[in-house]
């Protein structure tokens, strides 16, 4: 029985560990990285190690920032307003919000949404740190950013419950409707759900 070379038997086994990835699309990229020049294959080994010595959480809003940085450049930049904190679930999230070049505010990462099925609570989330901002910064509003599944929803509700309490704070929600191009039919009950709650006069 014909056997693959150990190195590239290893290249798929590693590939195949990334989500989403299944034995198929694992062999399609490695022979594609043992096809294409050795200095694409190079550059990507690189970058890899590079990696996790070259990426940190910021220690005030836990975004993702470049390991000589001491914090994220969206919260050190003056024109940005740190009393208007939008609640994001993941590091990512913020790249989706930053592309309408609409949001002037800071951002808060969570860390992930609660999930008791997947073993996380609110204990596992940035909650504590976010009301220490809060305080430190003079909060005005927070906009919950999370997104419109069960879980986005259960954990907008719980922060929306501890905030509550606090005096001269704002808590909004993203608007949420039905995308351009979706019929009725197509939209699943959440969406609808929140379409019908966001009604606007005509």
């Amino acid at each position: 029985m014909a056997t693959l070379p150990k190195a590239l038997t290893e290249l798929i086994e590693a590939l195949g560990q990334l989500p989403g990835v299944g034995p198929r699309s694992a062999e399609r990229y490695a022979y594609f990285l043992l096809k294409v020049s050795k200095d694409k294959s190079i550059k990507l080994s690189n970058a890899l190690e590079r990696l996790h010595s070259g990426v940190k959480t910021c220690p005030k809003t836990f975004a993702l920032i470049d390991a000589d940085q001491e914090v994220s450049p969206l919260y050190d930049d003056n024109d940005r307003d740190k009393t208007i904190v939008a609640l994001v679930a993941d590091a990512f999230d913020i790249i989706a919000l930053e592309k309408t070049s609409l949001y002037r505010g800071t951002y808060h990462v969570l860390g992930g949404l609660i999930s008791p099925i997947d073993g996380i609570g609110p204990e596992q989330l940035h909650i504590p740190e976010l009301k220490k901002r809060i305080k430190e910064d003079g909060v005005k509003e927070i906009i919950l950013a999370t997104n419109a599944s069960v879980e986005g929803e259960t954990t907008a509700l719980y922060i929306q419950q501890e905030l509550e309490k606090i005096d001269d704070l704002k808590i909004t929600r993203l608007a949420r409707g039905l995308p351009i191009g979706v019929d009725l039919e197509y939209a699943d009950q959440i969406t609808l759900g929140r379409a019908l709650e966001g009604r606007q006069s005509l």
